[in-house]
Protein backbone atom coordinates (compact mmCIF):
# COMPACT_ATOMS: atom_id res chain seq x y z
CA UNK A 1 0.00 0.00 0.00
CA UNK A 2 1.40 3.30 -0.83
CA UNK A 3 1.89 5.53 1.93
CA UNK A 4 2.82 9.38 1.84
CA UNK A 5 6.24 9.88 3.60
CA UNK A 6 7.61 13.45 4.26
CA UNK A 7 10.98 14.04 4.79
CA UNK A 8 12.46 16.99 6.44
CA UNK A 9 15.53 18.47 4.07
CA UNK A 10 15.76 21.96 5.81
CA UNK A 11 19.86 20.68 6.49
CA UNK A 12 19.96 20.32 2.70
CA UNK A 13 22.40 23.07 1.24
CA UNK A 14 25.01 23.08 4.55
CA UNK A 15 27.95 21.20 5.20
CA UNK A 16 25.88 19.04 7.61
CA UNK A 17 23.28 18.67 4.86
CA UNK A 18 25.31 15.85 3.00
CA UNK A 19 23.55 13.19 4.20
CA UNK A 20 20.24 14.14 3.80
CA UNK A 21 20.78 15.22 0.25
CA UNK A 22 22.97 11.69 -0.78
CA UNK A 23 19.49 9.77 1.21
CA UNK A 24 17.17 11.36 -0.78
CA UNK A 25 19.05 10.94 -3.74
CA UNK A 26 19.29 7.50 -4.01
CA UNK A 27 15.44 7.11 -2.09
CA UNK A 28 14.35 8.50 -5.53
CA UNK A 29 15.97 5.39 -7.65
CA UNK A 30 14.33 2.61 -5.14
CA UNK A 31 11.63 3.78 -4.24
CA UNK A 32 8.70 3.99 -6.52
CA UNK A 33 5.64 2.81 -4.58
CA UNK A 34 5.69 5.32 -1.58
CA UNK A 35 4.57 9.05 -2.15
CA UNK A 36 7.13 11.30 -0.61
CA UNK A 37 6.63 15.12 0.07
CA UNK A 38 10.75 16.76 0.73
CA UNK A 39 10.80 19.70 2.93
CA UNK A 40 12.70 22.62 2.01
CA UNK A 41 14.47 26.09 2.89
CA UNK A 42 12.87 29.00 0.59
CA UNK A 43 16.25 29.34 -1.18
CA UNK A 44 16.67 26.07 -2.03
CA UNK A 45 16.57 24.85 -5.45
CA UNK A 46 16.43 20.96 -4.98
CA UNK A 47 14.87 19.02 -7.94
CA UNK A 48 13.26 15.86 -7.70
CA UNK A 49 14.34 13.16 -10.57
CA UNK A 50 11.38 10.86 -9.58
CA UNK A 51 7.54 11.71 -9.68
CA UNK A 52 6.61 10.24 -6.66
CA UNK A 53 8.81 13.24 -5.15
CA UNK A 54 7.51 16.27 -4.85
CA UNK A 55 9.04 19.39 -2.95
CA UNK A 56 7.44 21.71 -0.52
CA UNK A 57 8.96 25.51 0.43
CA UNK A 58 8.86 25.05 4.64
CA UNK A 59 9.60 28.63 5.85
CA UNK A 60 9.98 27.98 9.98
CA UNK A 61 13.19 28.07 11.42
CA UNK A 62 15.26 24.86 12.57
CA UNK A 63 15.74 24.42 15.96
CA UNK A 64 13.51 27.08 17.23
CA UNK A 65 12.94 26.78 21.03
CA UNK A 66 9.99 29.25 20.58
CA UNK A 67 6.84 27.95 21.39
CA UNK A 68 5.08 29.91 18.50
CA UNK A 69 7.31 28.54 16.58
CA UNK A 70 6.94 25.14 17.81
CA UNK A 71 3.16 24.89 17.61
CA UNK A 72 3.00 26.93 13.98
CA UNK A 73 5.59 24.28 12.49
CA UNK A 74 3.26 21.30 14.34
CA UNK A 75 0.53 22.92 12.98
CA UNK A 76 2.14 23.20 9.32
CA UNK A 77 3.60 19.16 9.52
CA UNK A 78 -0.26 18.06 10.72
CA UNK A 79 -1.80 19.62 7.67
CA UNK A 80 0.47 17.87 4.98
CA UNK A 81 -1.26 14.40 6.69
CA UNK A 82 1.83 12.49 6.33
CA UNK A 83 1.77 8.60 7.50
CA UNK A 84 5.41 8.95 8.44
CA UNK A 85 7.86 11.97 8.77
CA UNK A 86 11.61 11.85 8.88
CA UNK A 87 13.51 14.58 10.69
CA UNK A 88 16.65 14.89 8.70
CA UNK A 89 18.77 15.99 11.70
CA UNK A 90 17.74 15.75 15.66
CA UNK A 91 16.11 17.75 16.91
CA UNK A 92 14.52 19.66 14.00
CA UNK A 93 10.73 18.07 14.52
CA UNK A 94 8.29 20.21 16.94
CA UNK A 95 7.41 19.09 20.24
CA UNK A 96 3.81 19.28 19.63
CA UNK A 97 3.94 16.74 16.59
CA UNK A 98 2.67 13.55 18.25
CA UNK A 99 2.23 11.78 14.75
CA UNK A 100 4.43 9.02 13.36
CA UNK A 101 8.19 10.25 13.23
CA UNK A 102 11.54 9.00 12.67
CA UNK A 103 14.76 11.45 13.46
CA UNK A 104 18.41 11.49 12.61
CA UNK A 105 20.81 11.42 15.43
CA UNK A 106 24.38 12.21 13.88
CA UNK A 107 26.25 12.33 17.40
CA UNK A 108 26.74 14.06 20.57
CA UNK A 109 29.40 16.05 20.20
CA UNK A 110 27.18 19.57 20.87
CA UNK A 111 26.63 18.55 24.33
CA UNK A 112 30.11 17.54 25.43
CA UNK A 113 31.65 20.60 22.90
CA UNK A 114 29.32 22.94 22.94
CA UNK A 115 30.20 26.46 21.03
CA UNK A 116 28.77 29.71 22.72
CA UNK A 117 29.73 31.80 19.06
CA UNK A 118 29.66 35.11 19.90
CA UNK A 119 26.70 34.94 22.47
CA UNK A 120 26.69 36.07 26.31
CA UNK A 121 27.34 32.97 28.60
CA UNK A 122 24.03 33.35 30.59
CA UNK A 123 22.40 33.15 26.81
CA UNK A 124 24.59 30.39 26.01
CA UNK A 125 23.42 28.23 28.87
CA UNK A 126 19.52 28.46 28.21
CA UNK A 127 19.98 27.74 24.80
CA UNK A 128 21.90 24.73 25.28
CA UNK A 129 19.15 23.31 28.03
CA UNK A 130 16.70 24.16 25.82
CA UNK A 131 19.05 21.75 22.88
CA UNK A 132 18.71 19.18 25.94
CA UNK A 133 15.37 19.39 26.21
CA UNK A 134 14.48 19.15 22.54
CA UNK A 135 17.09 16.17 21.95
CA UNK A 136 15.33 14.28 24.75
CA UNK A 137 11.91 14.41 23.10
CA UNK A 138 12.73 14.16 20.01
CA UNK A 139 14.63 10.23 20.89
CA UNK A 140 11.57 9.39 23.24
CA UNK A 141 9.05 10.29 20.78
CA UNK A 142 10.60 8.78 17.56
CA UNK A 143 9.59 5.75 16.68
CA UNK A 144 12.43 4.89 15.30
CA UNK A 145 15.87 6.49 15.66
CA UNK A 146 18.73 6.54 12.87
CA UNK A 147 22.66 6.59 13.84
CA UNK A 148 25.30 6.61 11.80
CA UNK A 149 27.72 4.33 13.79
CA UNK A 150 27.24 1.55 16.82
CA UNK A 151 29.10 3.96 18.64
CA UNK A 152 25.87 6.96 18.36
CA UNK A 153 23.95 4.27 19.09
CA UNK A 154 25.15 3.23 22.65
CA UNK A 155 25.71 7.24 23.24
CA UNK A 156 22.28 7.57 22.46
CA UNK A 157 20.64 4.53 24.63
CA UNK A 158 23.39 5.73 27.61
CA UNK A 159 22.24 9.40 27.46
CA UNK A 160 18.21 9.22 27.12
CA UNK A 161 17.07 5.41 28.08
CA UNK A 162 15.47 4.25 25.78
CA UNK A 163 14.96 1.00 23.69
CA UNK A 164 17.89 0.24 21.74
CA UNK A 165 15.76 -2.09 19.51
CA UNK A 166 14.26 1.22 18.04
CA UNK A 167 18.07 2.81 17.20
CA UNK A 168 19.23 1.86 13.77
CA UNK A 169 22.68 2.21 12.28
CA UNK A 170 22.61 3.44 8.88
CA UNK A 171 26.36 3.74 7.95
CA UNK A 172 27.28 6.84 6.10
CA UNK A 173 30.01 6.87 2.79
CA UNK A 174 32.53 8.65 0.96
CA UNK A 175 31.74 10.82 -2.27
CA UNK A 176 33.59 9.18 -5.37
CA UNK A 177 37.11 10.71 -6.49
CA UNK A 178 37.21 14.13 -7.54
CA UNK A 179 37.23 14.22 -11.34
CA UNK A 180 38.20 17.09 -11.71
CA UNK A 181 41.80 18.16 -13.50
CA UNK A 182 43.84 18.74 -10.23
CA UNK A 183 45.14 22.02 -9.58
CA UNK A 184 48.25 23.37 -7.44
CA UNK A 185 47.57 25.19 -4.20
CA UNK A 186 49.33 28.50 -4.17
CA UNK A 187 51.54 28.58 -0.92
CA UNK A 188 51.88 24.63 -0.76
CA UNK A 189 54.99 22.71 -1.43
CA UNK A 190 56.03 19.43 -0.26
CA UNK A 191 56.54 17.42 2.58
CA UNK A 192 53.40 18.61 4.10
CA UNK A 193 50.44 16.48 6.39
CA UNK A 194 46.86 17.48 5.62
CA UNK A 195 44.17 18.20 7.62
CA UNK A 196 40.70 19.42 5.54
CA UNK A 197 37.73 20.92 7.33
CA UNK A 198 36.60 23.23 9.94
CA UNK A 199 38.08 24.34 13.10
CA UNK A 200 35.92 23.86 15.63
CA UNK A 201 37.27 23.20 19.33
CA UNK A 202 36.47 19.25 19.52
CA UNK A 203 38.58 19.63 15.91
CA UNK A 204 41.47 19.36 18.37
CA UNK A 205 43.62 21.19 15.91
CA UNK A 206 45.81 23.76 18.51
CA UNK A 207 46.91 19.91 19.17
CA UNK A 208 47.86 19.07 15.69
CA UNK A 209 49.67 22.11 15.60
CA UNK A 210 51.56 21.42 19.21
CA UNK A 211 52.63 17.99 17.46
CA UNK A 212 53.71 19.50 14.37
CA UNK A 213 56.32 21.48 16.64
CA UNK A 214 57.71 18.25 18.16
CA UNK A 215 57.76 16.48 14.73
CA UNK A 216 59.92 19.10 13.17
CA UNK A 217 62.59 19.04 15.70
CA UNK A 218 63.31 15.70 13.24
CA UNK A 219 61.99 16.60 10.29
CA UNK A 220 62.67 20.66 9.96
CA UNK A 221 60.84 20.39 6.69
CA UNK A 222 57.42 19.49 7.64
CA UNK A 223 54.47 21.83 7.13
CA UNK A 224 50.95 21.45 8.17
CA UNK A 225 48.42 22.43 5.84
CA UNK A 226 44.54 23.48 7.45
CA UNK A 227 42.08 23.84 4.65
CA UNK A 228 38.53 25.26 5.55
CA UNK A 229 36.72 28.41 5.72
CA UNK A 230 38.52 31.13 7.87
CA UNK A 231 35.76 31.09 10.12
CA UNK A 232 36.27 32.45 13.50
CA UNK A 233 37.48 29.62 15.03
CA UNK A 234 40.69 29.20 12.13
CA UNK A 235 41.26 33.13 12.77
CA UNK A 236 42.05 32.40 16.56
CA UNK A 237 44.06 29.59 15.61
CA UNK A 238 45.75 31.30 12.48
CA UNK A 239 46.67 34.22 15.60
CA UNK A 240 47.85 31.29 18.13
CA UNK A 241 49.94 29.88 15.71
CA UNK A 242 51.65 32.94 14.14
CA UNK A 243 52.55 33.61 17.89
CA UNK A 244 54.68 30.41 18.23
CA UNK A 245 58.20 30.74 16.79
CA UNK A 246 58.82 27.08 16.71
CA UNK A 247 56.30 26.80 13.53
CA UNK A 248 56.09 29.99 12.00
CA UNK A 249 55.52 29.90 8.46
CA UNK A 250 55.05 25.59 8.62
CA UNK A 251 51.40 25.84 9.58
CA UNK A 252 49.66 27.20 5.92
CA UNK A 253 45.93 28.39 6.01
CA UNK A 254 44.38 27.96 2.75
CA UNK A 255 41.16 29.00 3.60
CA UNK A 256 38.35 27.64 1.30
CA UNK A 257 39.69 25.63 -2.19
CA UNK A 258 37.62 24.24 -4.49
CA UNK A 259 37.18 20.42 -5.75
CA UNK A 260 40.38 20.93 -8.09
CA UNK A 261 42.97 22.04 -5.52
CA UNK A 262 41.39 19.78 -3.10
CA UNK A 263 42.52 16.90 -5.47
CA UNK A 264 46.25 18.03 -5.17
CA UNK A 265 46.28 18.50 -1.55
CA UNK A 266 45.23 14.81 -1.01
CA UNK A 267 47.53 13.22 -3.98
CA UNK A 268 50.53 15.43 -2.63
CA UNK A 269 50.26 15.67 1.43
CA UNK A 270 52.66 12.71 3.03
CA UNK A 271 49.53 11.64 5.40
CA UNK A 272 46.03 13.33 6.20
CA UNK A 273 45.28 13.68 9.69
CA UNK A 274 42.26 13.87 11.91
CA UNK A 275 42.89 14.89 15.43
CA UNK A 276 38.92 15.15 16.46
CA UNK A 277 38.08 14.12 19.90
CA UNK A 278 34.45 13.58 18.88
CA UNK A 279 33.01 12.53 15.61
CA UNK A 280 29.68 10.57 14.55
CA UNK A 281 31.30 9.07 11.26
CA UNK A 282 34.16 10.74 10.64
CA UNK A 283 33.64 11.38 6.53
CA UNK A 284 37.21 13.02 5.95
CA UNK A 285 38.80 10.49 6.34
CA UNK A 286 37.23 8.29 4.33
CA UNK A 287 37.42 10.58 1.85
CA UNK A 288 41.15 10.64 1.89
CA UNK A 289 41.30 7.42 1.61
CA UNK A 290 39.40 7.19 -1.39
CA UNK A 291 42.33 9.77 -2.80
CA UNK A 292 44.72 7.36 -1.79
CA UNK A 293 45.94 9.36 0.80
CA UNK A 294 47.33 7.34 4.50
CA UNK A 295 45.41 8.37 7.41
CA UNK A 296 46.75 8.87 10.94
CA UNK A 297 43.75 9.12 12.39
CA UNK A 298 42.46 10.20 16.44
CA UNK A 299 41.17 6.82 17.56
CA UNK A 300 38.16 8.87 19.28
CA UNK A 301 34.42 7.80 19.42
CA UNK A 302 33.57 5.75 16.18
CA UNK A 303 36.64 6.31 14.64
CA UNK A 304 38.28 3.01 14.94
CA UNK A 305 34.67 1.68 14.02
CA UNK A 306 34.60 3.46 10.83
CA UNK A 307 38.19 3.30 9.86
CA UNK A 308 39.06 0.12 10.79
CA UNK A 309 42.51 -1.14 10.54
CA UNK A 310 42.62 1.05 7.28
CA UNK A 311 44.12 4.06 10.04
CA UNK A 312 47.02 4.95 11.91
CA UNK A 313 46.05 5.77 15.15
CA UNK A 314 46.86 7.95 18.39
CA UNK A 315 45.42 9.36 21.45
CA UNK A 316 44.17 12.61 20.58
CA UNK A 317 44.66 14.25 23.95
CA UNK A 318 48.54 13.11 24.10
CA UNK A 319 50.79 15.25 21.61
CA UNK A 320 53.49 13.66 21.98
CA UNK A 321 51.75 9.89 20.64
CA UNK A 322 50.05 11.94 18.49
CA UNK A 323 53.41 13.05 16.90
CA UNK A 324 55.10 9.96 17.27
CA UNK A 325 52.00 8.42 14.79
CA UNK A 326 52.13 10.58 12.41
CA UNK A 327 56.02 10.91 11.99
CA UNK A 328 55.91 6.39 12.00
CA UNK A 329 53.52 6.60 8.47
CA UNK A 330 55.32 9.69 6.91
CA UNK A 331 59.01 8.24 7.58
CA UNK A 332 57.82 4.31 6.83
CA UNK A 333 57.09 4.00 3.26
CA UNK A 334 56.13 -0.16 4.01
CA UNK A 335 53.64 1.39 6.49
CA UNK A 336 52.36 4.27 4.19
CA UNK A 337 51.39 2.20 1.29
CA UNK A 338 50.13 -0.68 2.97
CA UNK A 339 47.57 2.25 4.84
CA UNK A 340 47.06 3.75 1.37
CA UNK A 341 45.56 -0.02 0.00
CA UNK A 342 43.68 -1.13 3.01
CA UNK A 343 42.20 2.68 2.96
CA UNK A 344 40.69 1.78 -0.79
CA UNK A 345 39.23 -1.08 0.80
CA UNK A 346 37.86 0.26 3.57
CA UNK A 347 36.07 3.41 2.01
CA UNK A 348 34.61 0.59 -0.82
CA UNK A 349 32.59 -1.05 1.56
CA UNK A 350 30.20 1.86 2.39
CA UNK A 351 27.83 3.30 -0.21
CA UNK A 352 24.53 6.18 0.00
CA UNK A 353 22.67 3.32 -1.89
CA UNK A 354 22.75 1.34 1.13
CA UNK A 355 22.39 3.91 3.52
CA UNK A 356 19.32 4.70 1.49
CA UNK A 357 18.13 1.46 1.12
CA UNK A 358 18.97 0.64 4.77
CA UNK A 359 16.89 4.34 5.74
CA UNK A 360 13.70 2.74 3.61
CA UNK A 361 13.52 -0.91 5.41
CA UNK A 362 13.35 1.31 8.54
CA UNK A 363 10.35 3.73 6.82
CA UNK A 364 8.88 -0.48 6.61
CA UNK A 365 9.37 -1.01 9.91
CA UNK A 366 7.59 1.71 11.12
CA UNK A 367 4.91 1.95 8.95
CA UNK A 368 4.03 -1.65 9.33
CA UNK A 369 3.16 -0.95 13.22
CA UNK A 370 -0.06 0.38 14.43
Amino acid sequence: MTKHIVIDARTRPSSTGRYIDRVLEYLQSIDNTNKYTVLLRPSDNWKSKNRNFKSLVCKYKQFSFNPIDQISFARFLYKLNADLIHFGMTPQEPVFYFKKRITTLHDLTMLRFARPGNLPKILHFVRMLGYRMLLKSSVRMAKAVIVPTEFVKEDVVKYVPTNGRKVFVTYEASEPPISQTEELVDGVSAPFILYVGSAFPHKNLNSLVSALEKMRQNNPEISLVLAGKKEQYYKKLESWTVKNPAVKNKVIFTGFVDDAELKWLYHNAEAYIFPSLSEGFGLPGLEAMVHGCPVVSSNATCLPEVYGDAAHYFDPTNIEDMAQKISEVISDKKLRDSLIQKGYKQAAKYSWQKTAQQTLDVYKKVLEKD
